[in-house]
């Protein structure tokens, strides 16, 4: 009998979205949510070219924690995950670290923080905020990934940067004339 190898991946931007991360790692399956504690989510430059806005990343902060999705990939699609991220251009680096899953476990994955990490700001600045299609795809995912009710309020409090972003097949936002949403 083959054995597959397998990897665990916390998710905590676009790819909690089910839709989104099989896009580019079509093995991916989520065994549930989890908790990354010691860290807190932030966004920070250079602006996605794709996205039309800044990116997401986890900043270590030992007052706060991040809820994401824990996927299991094929060790054969570590290549695409590490290419989505930006790993070969350095915008992004892997790293391994231990998640709370809500089953009270704890797991080994493996996540992605951004090379150029944030300072922490009170409010979000405009050149940091991601646009309005990022933050829908990253609140769909939260949903569909069944997130704490509290933290995907706390997201909804993110402010977009008023550009929308490309549409996504998942995207509910419409073109409204000349206005950005």
């Amino acid at each position: 009998m083959k054995m597959t190898m397998v990897f665990f991946y916390f998710a905590y931007g676009s790819n909690l979205l089910a839709e989104r991360i099989h896009l580019n790692n079509p093995s991916a399956i989520r065994e549930g949510s989890g908790k990354l504690n010691g860290y807190r989510l932030d966004f920070n430059g250079p602006k996605s070219n794709f996205w039309k806005g800044s990116p997401a990343t986890v900043v270590p902060d030992t007052d706060e924690y991040v809820w994401g999705s824990v996927w299991k990939l094929n060790i054969s699609d570590l290549q695409n995950l590490d290419k989505q991220e930006g790993v070969p251009q350095k915008l992004y680096i892997p790293f391994e670290t231990n998640i709370e899953l809500s089953i009270g476990q704890t797991i080994l994955c493996r996540s992605y923080m951004l090379n150029n990490l944030p300072q922490k700001e009170t409010i979000l600045p405009p050149e940091r905020r991601p646009s309005e299609a990022y933050l829908e795809t990253i609140l769909l995912g939260a949903k569909e990934s069944n997130l704490p009710s509290e933290y995907i309020e706390k997201l909804k409090l993110i402010p977009h940067n008023n550009c929308r972003g490309p549409i996504m097949p998942w995207s509910s936002l419409k073109i409204n004339d000349d206005k950005e949403l």
